[in-house]
């Protein structure tokens, strides 16, 4: 960038990104790695976007409005365990998670605020 340049302000760069004027609460990111994605993880992704755009809580170009952000993501060190499901700002780190596991996921955790336990490996913070 830059350095005669000034930054933009945040209410400037709110005007062009919409993300930031939206109610998100949570980011879902899905290791998408070679390890994680030969475990299966592109439709682990793909049941949480289906999903959370079922229950309108998927932010995404056909809404703005929604609360959780689902992004794929590189490798998060749980390449033996995964695939691998991080839900931020909770700093919960999820393995060996199935497409059959993201009901639960999405009704405990992103909906009701409860970690699902038996999948918890690791908690930041």
């Amino acid at each position: 960038m830059d350095p005669s340049r000034p930054l933009p302000t945040p209410e400037q760069d709110a005007a062009v990104t919409p993300v930031m004027g939206t109610a998100l609460q949570r980011q879902v990111l899905v290791c998408t790695a070679k390890s994680c994605t030969a475990n299966g993880s592109e439709a682990v992704l793909e049941a949480f976007k289906a999903q959370l755009i079922d229950e309108k809580l998927l932010f995404y170009k056909g809404n703005r409005e929604g609360e959780v952000q689902c992004i794929h993501c590189g490798s998060v060190g749980f390449c033996a365990i995964g695939p691998a499901v991080l839900v931020y700002p909770d700093g919960i780190w999820y393995a060996h998670v199935t497409p059959a596991d993201v009901p639960e996921i999405i009704e405990s955790h992103l909906k009701g605020g409860v970690p699902v336990e038996r999948l918890v490996r690791k908690r930041l913070g």
